[in-house]
């Protein structure tokens, strides 16, 4: 006889694939065994309740963090960047592979990047590779090892160890991967334009937006899309923050061209025209546009151009966001947001009609497929218990002692927000329940994960 579930969670609202319910959420070994009618039995099994004001969600999957560990811990490590994670709802990232020291753009840096990992994740974290000038032989073996898929920058990734690919270097590194069946990341931005655009001067964020024009986007965007035509490489298009690209893909997808493309909450609730002068927390490249390119933006998520809603967590101690002087050129540009990416989506897409089942899709489902990780990405039968009780309509105002993560700077402090993580799941456990309450473990729980056909999840 099969074993009956270890763990039921009842919730009056529960976001599935078909729609928001009200369920019995069964868990059996850390999976999603069954989704019951309101009235199902506890069995032998514990028995959760959310409140009325809760609604249980899919755990996020964000894959766009910057963690830095090894190398540049002091920036942001695994333990701290996924107590932060955790807090947010989010149960599952993908680290990026730069800005760590050093970068993992072979495997001998992968295994580091693990052996650092290693028994500090409150959620399951899987890897990018890189694609760099050089690293053409390293690639096949990150890919045997367990890797997602390839970032590369079309631009000056703002760190040495990890230099732009060149066009010749792009549509060989896409050639590559397309025979290889992984996926190609792409930090599109071109060199050239922003070398002609103005100068980004001091302290006022409006010439810094100059030097970062709508162009330079567009520009990198349209060639790789043409290098994604010729070589048939899956691609992905990260942090998409001019709307002027909406049209090119939505071209390029309806051309057969295999494309998706993510945005981040900053360019779906920040906007230049609000960003005083010498704010350098608000510098991230692509920068934060306007008004009515956010607006633009929020159009293209809902209509399907672009899939996805990551952080993009690149944070960095403050003396490097140049607080004193807020010089913009001189500044990192990071935004560290990965623990309010969840909030800051729902203050800000509510009030346009976005529903919770569309930040599940966004914010959940979609990252989980555009990085093939099918266990993830929702509250289906067969995948991993990762679950979140969420109120949607508690507020609360961003302060930094409340923020898990290294470094407490942030565009989103003062911010008043709605939504409030309670409880969240890892594949059944219990790993937080409310700000300064981790569950207590022996061990944080958390999963080193690789690609599934190399059977993802040993630690």
């Amino acid at each position: 006889m099969a074993p009956g579930p270890d763990l039921l969670v009842r919730a009056d609202q529960v976001v599935t694939g078909s729609g928001i319910v009200p369920a019995v959420v069964a868990v059996t070994g850390g999976k999603i065994s069954a989704i019951l009618p309101p009235g199902a039995g506890p069995g032998q099994a514990a028995v959760v309740q959310l409140a009325p004001d809760e609604v249980l969600l899919p755990g996020l999957v964000d894959t766009h963090v910057h963690v830095n560990e090894p190398g540049r811990t002091q920036w942001e490590g695994f333990a701290t960047a996924t107590a932060a994670a955790v807090a947010g709802g989010i149960t599952t990232i993908a680290d990026m592979p730069l800005n760590c020291l050093p970068p993992t753009t072979n495997v001998t840096a992968l295994r580091l990047k693990q052996t650092a990992a290693a028994g500090q994740c409150r959620v399951d974290v899987a890897f990018w590779g890189g694609a760099v000038p050089g690293n053409e032989p390293d690639r096949r073996a990150l890919h045997e090892a367990g890797v997602l898929g390839f970032k590369c920058f079309t631009v000056d990734s703002g760190v040495p160890e990890f230099p732009p690919l060149d066009d010749a270097g792009l549509e060989r590194a896409a050639a590559e991967l397309a025979r290889l069946g992984s996926l190609l990341l792409v930090h599109a931005e071109d060199a050239r334009s922003i070398a002609q655009a103005a100068q980004p001067g001091s302290r006022a964020y409006a010439g810094f937006l100059r030097s970062r024009p709508d162009e330079a986007e567009t520009v990198a965007v349209t060639r790789v899309l043409e290098i994604a035509r010729r070589t048939g490489v899956r691609l992905h298009i990260l942090h998409v923050s001019s709307a002027a690209v909406l049209p090119l893909l939505a071209d390029a997808r309806s051309d057969g061209v295999a494309v998706t493309a993510e945005t981040c909450p900053h360019y779906l609730a920040l906007a230049a025209e609000e960003i005083p002068d010498g704010a350098t927390q608000f510098k991230c490249c692509p920068p934060i546009r306007t008004k009515a390119n956010r607006d633009q933006l929020w159009d293209g998520l809902q209509a399907g151009i672009i899939d996805s809603v990551v952080s993009d967590h690149s944070p960095c101690p403050p003396a490097l966001k140049r607080v004193a002087d807020g010089d913009f050129a001189a500044a990192w540009g990071g935004i560290a947001s990965v623990q309010l990416a969840l909030s800051v989506a729902w203050t800000f897409g509510r009030e346009r009609g976005v529903s919770l089942a569309d930040l599940a899709r966004w914010m959940s489902a979609a990252p989980a497929s555009i990085a093939g990780l099918p266990d993830k990405g929702g509250i289906e039968v067969g995948r991993d218990a990762d679950l979140v009780a969420f109120a949607p309509d508690e507020r609360f105002t961003v302060e930094p002692d409340m923020l898990a993560h290294r470094h407490k700077l942030t565009p989103y402090n003062g911010t008043r927000l709605a939504g409030v993580v309670r409880r969240t799941w890892l594949r059944g456990r219990g790993v937080y329940s409310g700000p300064g309450q981790r569950a207590a473990t022996p061990r944080p729980p958390g999963r080193l994960l690789v690609r599934p056909a190399l059977l993802a999840g040993a630690t």
